[in-house]
């Protein structure tokens, strides 16, 4: 239920479904960030409470942090 509460928080809600939008592709914070137009530090301790939450996945592809929804999470949360 941890994924559940924590996307009661308007912000990673928006952050998820960006990437819920985007599919496999992913974001990076920065593309994310000209999305939302949130601060960094702002995005950045959101993003990491939604990996600690399982929503979220990040990867690192060269130089570049890309982060994806983790569908099998949300699916197990509404199913």
């Amino acid at each position: 239920m941890k994924g559940l509460a924590d996307l009661a928080q308007p912000l990673r809600l928006q952050v998820f479904h960006a990437l819920d939008v985007v599919g496999e592709s992913g974001l990076t914070p920065g593309a994310i960030h000209d999305a939302l137009g949130r601060p960094p530090a702002t995005l950045s301790f959101h993003l990491k409470e939604m990996v600690n939450a399982g929503l979220d996945t990040q990867e690192h592809a060269g130089r570049n942090l890309i982060c994806r929804a983790n569908f099998d999470c949300m699916n197990g949360l509404l199913g």
